[in-house]
């Protein structure tokens, strides 16, 4: 059996080191040349502030309801809307902040439940607060992701931000009755109360979906000293903590300070006074505050007065949060240590009970800022995060028994564009657009050492440089495929520009011209933008995931501008049934509908966009381009919609015609399925360049006639349609977009089928990167850690079944020993060989008994009639549930490889039934070198797959030069194969942590800067 080998790859420098262009070169993969670039000075945002959408309950089952988010408050204004998915993790949208915004606090509340019109109980729907820098308080829509109201007030500057306790229905009493407080009877939604600069305290109401001021609870003192923390120990009672040393409680009903609790004095080399910057309510009361002192200290509830007090951190203490059961608090502070406090005592009666400090760790960089905790009974997990803007979660319940992990600071989709056929890489932030153009180097195929040097020292240039006007942060841009046409979308405004190269032909930079747009574009706001591959239609998604299409034509004099013509063709989607959630868990709204994904086939006749619930929806362009038609541009032609839910027959009729096409809904657009998740990444299949034919003189395939004088034609598209689909659960789909079905390779291949390490992979797919060149059939997928390549040319081994395997192979020996062996065996992977998401609280995978600081094993031996080995059972010592038993387990895997053989025709033995199928040895381990694993197989066209996590953090992964639709086109032109790219070329972005200029840290005894 041939084995196929993977050569370390040699690193070419260039001049500057923080571009390094390097270019690796694998046998078996042939060449792939790829710019490991370090010049992209996107700057990651501290964050400042973490909300779960859900309270706490112990008493949930599963890990967590369906409408469970996360929020994350950037220092730029921006709010990432992170999805736990059972652990999986995946940032869902970004609400974009503006200019000299930041976010600084964050709640959650959930609105009374409703009936609808016909009786029937409605959830209450989730709503996000923040603030920021300001006397306002901003609610956020997430489905428009823009704030929809603000309140504001004669008040000082917003420091903290809490929202009431959920109303809880009152439980019965020794009668038998229930009777609600009097001040519940009315309003049984959730207040919000701010602490603000000038030492006042602030309540806004938030019924009937308003958010206005309600009244001053508590006036500034005469010190003025800031509020800097606030919680609610119940529905009426507010806890708060003030830059004063001082703790007060405050009656939300009549605004009476009921009580203030003083921290003393300061530190004798430090200020006078202490610094309450989190307080929090334990389940049973009692009070928990962190200082600038570096203590947590714990207060009764009852009686407002100091229990005990545990010193933690060498400095402030920033936050605190506290664990469901109310046994375990855990602190944060500027020495970048997270610490873990924990009830001991109180076995015996009489006994106190007493919080002691058990560990402490530093997981972040730089100072924790904030935390929160979220807790169920499949899930317990600890979010914190800092200025070193990385987001860390940790086990909670599992402390020590799994590893904590780290969510990217970068974004989920990229925000790194391309234009191959120039060269070009674009990337923006907040207000900016910058451009580069990536230098061509000669003799660039590894191991050529007579290939001419190219004669410019310098690896990329920065070509151009956009600063955005106006307030709001840039949502999307997208780069034409030929570089000439720029487009940046915020939520309130869309612009356009034209690139082109300036006079003199020595100088690489580009001159940035704006282009006008008809107001129906120009002053409506995007969230997603995207030009088709001829750079003829763009692509505009609204704020309200409403989708416009506009035309664009060049003129024949390269000086002028591309016109934008003003006909906005509006194509509306398809009718989906709300899933209805539960009525406890609160409803998102339309949010699930928010349209996160475009993608457009080689041709650019076929449109596809998913949304956040896994539907797609699709179009088509009919007809053939027809120049000579007039643009007509009446006022009451400058928007029409093409396609309609209720009348399909008036599309049909009166179609929106631009230069001879026009949109409609494709016809089988409803016979696509719903995926299981999100869409991750969305991609066509590249189709192979033909030369363009010569335009005519009008539309040949249609006549004009007296009643008809512009004819349009009604043909479909016949090229490429097969669509790529990622979800966030990583599962793989390819389909046939204008047959409406899975493509027969996706059927022969279903997810079970594709590599168990790539399934496993936490951090998710960000994007792929396509190579076709020379009959080659090959995806590059990338996360922000790993880098995976699939040949979609050959089947993929099924994933078979372990324990059929071993009896397989055992069949011939049947001793009572080796029946044990076997046993113990199959109990071995059913304990340590699963899927790390479906057995862990929500954070990293278990630990490995042999690396836990503990002595003690996760499992332990049942006996039955005295040491019969027979009898005996190994059970969990954390009530873990058997692949049986466990609800997220099942027998996808088992189906879905007996599924893929049947499909590929193979026999039980695993050979093939003919049609020169490739026979997989799946038995063989991989083989690995570093960091870097080929599979063995029988085949002469390469590996299956292949993957590396030599590069991170990946920024993004865009073609440049070689192997793209131009580079194929001029290919064919010239009939010059030999001349001919090995593979892709690509520019690969990392963006490490330990290039970003941070503030300078703390550092304590006996702690340096590495």
């Amino acid at each position: 059996m041939p084995i196929y080998y993977c050569r370390r790859p040699v690193f070419r420098d260039t001049v500057e080191p923080l571009c390094t262009a390097q270019y690796e070169h694998v046998f078996t993969l042939e060449v792939m040349d790829i710019h490991r670039c370090r010049f992209v000075p996107y700057p990651p945002s501290a964050i400042n502030a973490l909300a779960f959408s859900h309270p706490s309950s112990i008493e949930t089952p599963g890990k967590g309801p369906a409408t469970l988010r996360l929020a994350v408050g950037r220092a730029n204004g921006d709010i990432e809307v992170w999805n736990p998915l059972k652990g999986a993790w995946f940032q869902e949208s970004i609400l974009r902040g503006g200019k000299d915004r930041s976010i600084e606090g964050l709640a959650w509340i959930q609105d009374p439940d409703d009936e609808d019109k016909n009786g029937w109980k409605v959830p209450g729907k989730l709503r996000l607060f923040s603030i920021g820098y300001s006397t306002a308080v901003t609610e956020w829509d997430l489905s428009l992701g823009r704030p929809v109201q603000h309140s504001g007030g004669n008040h000082g500057e917003a420091w903290c931000l809490a929202a009431q306790p959920r109303w809880q229905a009152p439980k019965k009493s020794t009668e038998g009755t229930t009777k609600a407080p009097a001040q519940e009877r009315g309003f049984r939604g959730q207040h919000l109360v701010v602490g603000c600069a000038d030492g006042s305290v602030v309540l806004l109401s938030t019924a009937d979906g308003e958010l206005r001021y309600l009244r001053t609870l508590t006036r500034p003192s005469k010190k003025r000293a800031r509020v800097l923390s606030i919680t609610f120990q119940d529905r009426d009672t507010i806890v708060t903590g003030y830059a004063d040393s001082t703790i007060r409680i405050i009656d939300m009903r009549n605004g009476q300070e009921k009580k203030s609790m003083s921290l003393g004095a300061g530190p004798r080399e430090g200020p006078k006074e202490i610094l309450v910057w989190s307080v929090r309510c334990l389940p049973d009361g009692n009070i928990v505050s962190g200082d600038s002192a570096g203590e947590v200290k714990f207060w009764d509830g009852r009686n407002y007065t100091l229990l005990q007090r545990v010193k933690g951190h060498d400095a402030d203490i920033l936050d605190v949060v506290t664990s469901a059961d109310g046994n375990t608090v855990v602190s944060g502070g500027m020495d970048r240590r997270t610490t873990v406090y924990r009830q001991v005592g109180g076995s015996n009666k009489g006994d106190r009970r007493r919080w002691v400090k058990i560990l402490h760790r530093r997981y972040h960089a730089h100072d924790v800022k904030t935390m929160a905790a979220y807790e169920t009974k499949g899930i317990s997990v600890l979010a914190s995060g800092g200025l070193d803007t990385t987001p860390i979660i940790t086990p909670l319940r599992e402390l020590e028994r799994e590893y904590h992990r780290s969510l990217s600071s970068l974004p989920q989709l990229p925000q790194l564009v391309s234009a191959p056929s120039k060269r070009l890489m674009m990337s923006w932030w907040d207000q900016e657009v910058s451009l580069w153009r990536l230098v061509a180097r000669k003799g660039r195929e590894f191991g050529d050492e007579d290939g001419e040097k190219g004669t410019d020292n310098r690896p990329r240039k920065l070509v151009a440089r956009i600063a955005v006007k106006g307030e709001e942060n840039v949502a999307s841009t997208d780069l034409a495929a030929d570089g000439g046409v720029l487009a940046v979308a915020t939520v309130a405004e869309t612009k356009m520009f034209n690139l082109r190269q300036r006079r003199m032909e020595t100088d690489d930079l580009l001159k940035v011209q704006k282009i006008d747009l008809p107001q129906t574009i120009a002053k409506s706001g995007g969230k997603l933008v995207k030009f088709s591959p001829d750079a003829r239609w763009c692509v505009i998604v609204r704020p309200e995931n409403s989708i416009q299409v506009c035309r664009l034509t060049r003129p024949e004099a390269p000086k002028e501008s591309p016109h934008i013509l003003p006909k906005v063709v509006d194509l509306r989607r398809l009718h989906r049934d709300p899933i209805a959630p539960k009525l406890q868990h609160g409803s998102l709204g339309n949010y699930d509908r928010s349209i996160s994904r475009i993608a457009f086939s080689a041709d650019s006749r076929i449109l596809v966009v998913g949304d956040l619930s896994g539907y797609l929806d699709s179009w088509v362009l009919e007809g053939h381009e027809d120049l000579t038609q007039q643009d007509d541009e009446q006022e009451d032609d400058a928007r029409s919609a093409t396609s309609s839910d209720d009348n399909d027959s008036d599309e049909e009729s009166h179609p929106l015609v631009i230069l001879g096409q026009h949109w409609i809904r494709n016809p089988v657009a409803s016979l696509l399925p719903k995926l299981g998740a999100a869409p991750l990444v969305l991609s066509f299949r590249p189709s192979k360049a033909s030369p363009s034919s010569a335009l005519s003189n009008g539309n040949t395939v249609v006549h004009p006639t007296r009643r008809n004088p512009h004819p349009h034609s009604h043909d479909l598209p016949n090229g490429e349609d097969r669509l790529i689909a990622l979800t966030c659960e990583h599962q793989i789909y390819e389909f046939g977009v204008l047959s409406g079905r899975l493509s027969e390779w996706s059927r022969r291949n279903p997810t079970a089928s594709w590599p168990t390490e790539f399934r496993q992979t936490r951090d998710r797919a960000m994007g792929l990167v396509w190579d076709i060149d020379l009959g080659k059939q090959r995806i590059w997928v990338y996360g922000s850690s790993w880098l995976w390549m699939f040949n979609l040319s050959m089947d993929f081994p099924p994933a078979a079944n372990e324990d059929s395997r071993s009896e397989e192979e055992d069949v011939n020996n049947t001793t009572e020993a080796n029946k044990l062996k076997r046993k113990r065996k199959r109990e071995q992977k059913t304990s340590e060989v699963q899927d790390p998401r479906k057995h862990n609280s929500g954070a990293g995978s278990k630990i490995p008994s042999g690396e836990l600081d503990v002595g003690f094993g996760r499992r332990y031996r049942k006996t039955k009639n005295g040491l019969d080995p027979e009898a005996s059972r190994w059970t969990s010592i954390d009530g873990e549930p058997t692949p049986a038993s466990d609800e997220d387990e099942g027998d996808d895997a088992v189906n879905g490889s007996s599924l893929a053989r049947l499909r590929r025709g193979l026999r039980d033995d695993g050979q093939t039934n003919g049609g020169g199928s490739v026979v997989m040895d799946i038995d063989d381990p991989a083989f690995v070198n570093g960091d870097m694993a080929i599979v063995r197989k029988e085949a002469t066209d390469g590996p299956a797959y292949w993957h590396t996590l030599k590069y991170r953090p990946i920024m993004g992964v865009v073609p440049i030069g070689g192997g793209t639709d131009a580079a194929r086109q001029a290919l064919d032109q010239s009939g010059d194969y030999n001349k001919a790219s090995d593979g892709v070329e690509v520019a690969l972005v990392e963006r490490p942590m330990w290039d970003v200029e941070l503030p300078p840290r703390y550092n304590g005894d006996q702690e340096w800067d590495k």
